[in-house]
């Protein structure tokens, strides 16, 4: 999985289990765990059943501001579990009329880190913060917002404050996170274990599950990936996160047929951009070029459907695009988004995009950027491996793609095939 997309699935993820639990606790829908697995589809009537108990609710008392709040957060859950961004506007609406409180400023700023306006989160987190002080709900809040915007310092300190306040599965995530992005990739397994034994849901146990998969997963431990997909799988039925994580796991064991299959059934139920692009990017690296670009097709029309609800995301459209070539498209998108905030994951961005309009001298210090804080992201080193081979500065770029390929050697069906091209051709080997 592509690390901008997996960052996204893991705040989404996050913000899906506190969304879980304020619908859960609403007044006629509360109930104790120790549930069964929840496939996806009995997920969907479920949150349905959610709204439309609050409505009920609303209707006969329509200045219930806790319900408003409540309602938000389920549009939002259900604007993921559907794919459907149209719920966002919803979210909206009944967020609005939760009037000016803690728990309404927690519900915008999730919507607002939801539709990647990361600026806006952080403006509503730091109202809920003031508001509900000791909320480690509206820390995590924050800290996804300031972990997207580059402030480093500050998410380090949202997290801490969120585990001084509540030491769970949602704050021991955000540790791991953090740990990860700073290459203690250890100490991220080792907080994840602890998020997975303070999990008390299987929406917790199945997203722990999905987390720990992906940190073996992107260092090249498949087995033991898909240990911890199958595992969250049983805790949570045919959840979809972790379906796609057996869907890369039987790609790179050679079993393209079975993850072609998966992806197919992914893009049918949810039609996210994440799973888009792999299935397109599995499909061409297959040589089924008509039906990639039928995917691709479908991905474009996706991520305009989503910015039509205020859901923009240019740091994805950036790297496809520029994966694809498109320079001059893949630029203005990642200038963009650069213009909204400086993290790693967009600063990588703008060095990718510069590689492909051929201004790799401007690459490199983006590149530089990218990798300050240590993330050991087989993408980052493939991208700057490039940009280093591009600048006739061979024996780095031989270095960063081995280091690449090391990492993780199925990081992506297309990327990775080009990575052991370029480093043959830098050793002679034509």
């Amino acid at each position: 999985m592509r690390y901008q997309q997996r960052q996204a699935v893991a705040v989404g993820l996050l913000v899906t289990a506190a969304l879980a639990h304020l619908a859960a606790s609403g007044p006629a829908d509360s109930r104790a765990g120790g549930e069964p697995p929840v496939p996806a589809v009995a997920r969907q009537n479920q949150m349905h059943r959610v709204v439309h108990q609050l409505q009920q609710r609303l209707h006969a008392l329509p200045q219930d501001q806790a319900s408003w709040a409540r309602l938000g957060s389920s549009y939002v859950e259900l604007a993921r579990v559907t794919a459907d961004p149209s719920y966002y506007a919803k979210a909206e609406g009944a967020l609005k009329n939760a009037g000016d409180t803690g728990p309404a400023a927690i519900g915008m700023g999730t919507l607002a880190n939801a539709r990647h306006d990361f600026p806006a989160a952080r403006d509503w987190a730091l109202r809920a913060v003031t508001a509900l002080p000791s909320s480690a709900e509206a820390h995590g809040v924050l800290a996804d917002a300031l972990t997207q915007l580059g402030d480093d310092a500050g998410a380090q300190d949202a997290v801490q404050r969120m585990l001084d306040l509540k030491p769970n599965t949602a704050s021991f995530a955000r540790a791991s996170f953090h740990l990860e992005l700073h290459g203690d990739v250890e100490g991220a397994r080792a907080t994840m274990h602890r998020a997975l034994k303070a999990a008390s849901t299987p929406e917790e146990i199945a997203f722990c599950r999905y987390r720990l998969g992906e940190l073996a997963f992107d260092h090249n431990r498949l087995d033991e990936a898909a240990q911890h997909y199958e595992q969250g799988l049983a805790a949570r039925g045919d959840d979809m996160t972790l379906t796609q994580g057996m869907a890369k796991v039987a790609a790179a064991r050679g079993d393209v047929p079975a993850a072609l299959e998966d992806y197919r059934g992914l893009v049918a139920r949810a039609p996210l951009p994440q799973y888009l692009q792999e299935y397109a990017e599995l499909l061409e690296a297959a040589g089924k070029t008509d039906e990639a670009a039928r995917q691709y097709g479908v991905l474009t029309e996706q991520q305009r459907l989503m910015e039509s609800q205020g859901a923009s995301d240019d740091l994805a459209a950036a790297l496809v695009a520029a994966d694809r070539g498109d320079g001059v498209q893949a630029l203005r998108r990642a200038e963009a988004e650069w213009g909204r905030r400086q993290s790693v994951f967009v600063a990588d961005a703008m060095a990718w995009a510069l590689h492909v309009n051929g201004r790799d001298a401007e690459a490199l210090g983006y590149s530089d950027r990218a990798v300050a804080l240590g993330w050991q992201n087989a993408t980052f080193s493939y991208h700057r491996g490039m940009i280093l081979a591009a600048l006739g500065r061979v024996a780095e770029a031989q270095e960063a793609l081995v280091r690449a390929l090391t990492l993780n050697p199925n990081f992506s069906p297309l990327q990775a095939l080009k990575a052991g091209r370029k480093l043959a051709e830098l050793r002679g080997g034509r």
